[in-house]
């Protein structure tokens, strides 16, 4: 008798893909610069540790706030105690002006258009939930974060389909990818029930153009489906152009509140890479369909955040001094560390997508595969974990469509753990290039080898009009 269930014993969750496994060698060796100095550094992990003495300063001339009192009395009961799944307004409120304070106040969220989750993964899976049946799809380009296939198709049995992007236009959206992803979902036989993007990008570390959210705009309005924008990243943006939510695309007239665009675009978002609380587990979606806002939060229930982190998060995002420097602070911490990657790389001979947000870029080690395969991507990606020490996710894991790329984050370590993975790097770049250059040299001197007895051969045929093997 079968006692486990086809989801306990089946192998979809995406465990198995390299992005996690990478994780599982660094947790075997983990870099420290003085118990392990020769372990891996994790340069896999899309974490910002760079702003953490702001958050500690705040907590530190907060002391109330960190321990749970309220005017001089101790609220720890209160907070102790059942709350509602529809989460603490005084959260709800706070966390509404603090996206758009990220979105310099171009637009404005309505706290009670909020539904709380326990992280964007499973702000993400409830929209899944509350959007689509099982075996529909939701089309996503490429490259796209790894955990999607988790985080989407796990437990919903939705399906996504790619809509194939490329590095001859630097990754963009095009209105025919979009078609042609569309046309594969249905010669699947599966219903696309949306699109989903991430803006700014994980793994490319770039914003959508005003340009490509207007041909989504498009295209959902001609398909009648839905837009899913994943803007967990968008208080990273830290240099031009500048950041576009949906919701600034949806303040156009056109698509005013009695269309039906309006309640078919929906936000993600999280405090885990903008205010670098991944362990809070604060996600949320913003929708301005009410069936959609009414089911999540019922679905909500399984996934609550504390009590406790409302409240603490409800008093720092109610500090807008705090906020403000906070925000300007961290991008400009993040362009200077990105910064100091990028030209780390170039001098290594590695270019990079240009980017403008994110805690990673993406970039180009084509050059370095042994040939231009998925197989010598995976055979880099292994010299570079096991033997540089370094933990990068490949673009197959990514769901790139060309060998060669590679996600590298740079927002969880200090400058000089950065500079230490720097290091490594240009030294593997540098002994593979002569190893290259060796195996170029014995190629070359073989194809002489070989030359000069082809013209011994030669010359001793027309000598006689008699081939060797004849004596």
């Amino acid at each position: 008798m079968k006692l486990l269930s086809r989801k306990a014993t089946c192998n979809s969750h995406g465990q198995d893909s390299s992005y996690f496994l990478g994780w599982q060698e660094y947790e075997k060796k983990p870099y420290h610069e003085i118990k392990n100095p020769n372990g891996i550094i994790q340069m896999g992990l899309a974490e910002n540790q760079l702003s953490f003495d702001l958050l500690e300063s705040w907590i530190e001339n907060n002391p109330d706030a960190a321990g749970f009192m309220r005017d001089g009395q101790s609220i720890f009961r209160e907070l102790a105690l059942f709350q509602d799944y529809h989460g603490h307004p005084d959260f709800k409120k706070a966390l509404a002006e603090f996206m758009s304070e990220v979105r310099g106040n171009k637009v404005s969220f309505d706290p009670e258009k909020l539904v709380l989750a326990a992280g964007a993964t499973s702000a993400n899976e409830t929209l899944m939930f509350c959007l689509a049946e099982p075996g529909d799809a939701f089309l996503i380009p490429t490259p796209y974060y790894p955990g999607f296939d988790r985080d989407l198709k796990w437990r919903t049995g939705v399906e996504i389909v790619p809509i194939h992007c490329h590095s001859k236009n630097n990754f963009r959206i095009t209105e025919s990818a979009l078609e042609e992803a569309y046309q594969s979902a249905q010669k699947q036989n599966l219903r696309v029930k949306g699109v989903l993007v991430t803006n700014p990008s994980n793994p490319l570390g770039t914003t959508l153009t005003r340009d490509e959210l207007n041909l989504l705009f498009t295209f959902i309005t001609a398909k009648q489906i839905h837009l899913i924008s994943d803007e967990i990243y968008s208080g990273t943006v830290f240099s031009s152009p500048d950041f576009v939510s949906v919701m600034e695309i949806l303040t156009d007239i056109k698509y005013s509140k009695d269309t039906e665009v309006w309640n078919r675009v929906h936000i993600v978002y999280s405090l885990s890479k903008d205010l670098g609380l991944p362990g809070f587990r604060v996600g949320a979606i913003y929708s301005n369909d009410d069936v959609v806002v009414a089911a999540a939060t019922k679905m909500s229930s399984f996934g609550l955040v504390s009590s406790q982190t409302q409240y603490l998060l409800a008093e720092m995002l109610s500090d807008k001094k705090f906020c403000k420097n906070y925000i300007i602070t961290n991008k400009k911490r993040l362009k200077q560390q990105q910064e100091m990657l990028i030209s780390g790389l170039q001098a290594s001979g590695i270019s990079c997508l240009k980017s403008n947000a994110g805690l990673f870029c993406w970039v180009d080690m084509s050059h370095l595969l042994s040939s231009k395969t998925f197989d010598a991507e995976m055979d880099l990606w292994k010299k570079i974990v096991y033997d540089v020490g370094l933990n990068i996710s490949p673009g197959s894991s990514c769901h790139c469509s060309e060998p060669g790329w590679f996600r590298v984050c740079f927002a969880n370590m200090s400058a000089e753990t950065l500079d230490l993975a720097i290091q490594r790097l240009k030294s593997f770049v540098q002994s593979a290039t002569v190893v290259t250059r060796n195996n170029q040299r014995t190629h070359q001197s073989a194809k002489n080898s070989r030359r000069r007895s082809l013209t011994k051969w030669v010359f001793r045929l027309s000598s006689d009009g008699r081939e060797p093997d004849e004596r």
